[in-house]
Formats: C-alpha cells, structure tokens, sequence
C-alpha cells in the first residue's frame, strides 16, 4: 500500500535556469544531488521551433537554458538557486565571459509562484549583501514554450571534456562546484 509520505517523496520539480552557455549550467547540475534530468535547449523567444542557428543569431529572443528535473526531498529549488548563482556571473547583462548576447542572458524561468518568490527573494539578499560587487540583472520570469536543443548539445561536456571551451571554461566552474558544494554532490559509486 501507498501511503502519502510515500507519494510526496515521488513527486519531482522542474526547474529552468539561463547562465549563459548551456553547456556550462547542465555540466555543473549533472553534479548535483537530487537532480535527476537536465535537457539543454531554448527558452524565451517570440518564434517557435528554434535552432542552435537562429538563437545565436540573436534574432528570435530565446536564452540558452538548461530544464531541470529534481527531487524535492533530496534538493531544494533555494539550493539549488545557490548553485546558479555561485557559478555564473549574474550582473552582466547579455553575457558571460565571451560569450555575448541575448541569448547568453542569465534568467530564472519560473514554473510555480514558490520558486518565483524564492528567487525574487534571493536576488534582493544578494543585492543587499553586495555579493558580485555589482547589481544582480538576472532576470526572472514565468516559464514559456521550452524547446529541447539538438542531440550534439545534450551531455555536451561529459562528451568533449577535452575539447578546448570545456578544458577552459566548463572544468573550472565544475571544480569550483565540487569545493563549494560538496554537501550537494552526488555519491560518486
């Protein structure tokens, strides 16, 4: 028989975050506790069915985002905000590092009113703490249309860790997760 407790502990959450290259934020989650799919792709944009092509030409309005599914019993959304905002540069506008664009915005797309007073909440202790030295531009709005990227962009960095942006880019953030967040990591087996 199923009891309650044991419905709830089934129960999962999404979550969808945009920290500029999706390569990067589905790499760092894949470390993550509790999470249990990340799907990289597209969200935000004014046109459907969006292409890899046509959000980096900047034109249809889409971010890079990774779609997030977790365990609410194992994970947080607030923890999980933690990690977004730990390892990514939330006070640039359209940008992380060299990557430039709207569609390398840093975004929280809300799904429910909970997660949406969270981040808003988190945001206003991050600014009033003066945390990135600079004012948090992330954006936070309600979750539209996600439109799942093409199968190269999924589990990117696990298959190319020695291309060059992974060595580069993707591999410091995912060290620094693991010294940060140690308590957030999956058992390794």
């Amino acid at each position: 028989m199923i009891s309650n407790r044991d419905l709830e502990s089934n129960q999962k959450e999404i979550a969808i975050f945009a920290g500029g290259c999706f390569w990067c934020t589905e790499a760092i989650f894949q470390e993550i506790e509790g999470v249990e799919k990340i799907v990289s792709g597209y969200i935000g944009g004014h046109t459907s069915n969006p292409d890899y092509k046509s959000i980096c030409s900047g034109q249809t309005g889409h971010a890079e985002a990774v779609q997030i599914t977790f365990n609410p019993q194992k994970i947080s959304f607030g923890e999980l905000l933690e990690v977004f905002f730990a390892t990514h540069d939330p006070t640039t506008l359209n940008r992380q590092g060299n990557d430039l664009g709207t569609q390398y915005r840093s975004e929280v797309f809300y799904t429910n009113e909970h997660q949406k007073m969270i981040t808003e909440e988190y945001i206003l202790l991050l600014n009033k703490e003066n945390t990135f030295g600079n004012l948090v531009v992330t954006k936070v709005s309600p979750a539209s249309q996600f439109y799942v990227a093409e199968d190269y962009h999924q589990n990117y960095y696990r298959q190319n860790q020695t291309q060059g942006y992974c060595s580069f880019v993707i591999t410091p953030k995912i060290e620094k997760v693991k010294n940060n967040f140690q308590s957030h990591l999956k058992k390794q087996s």
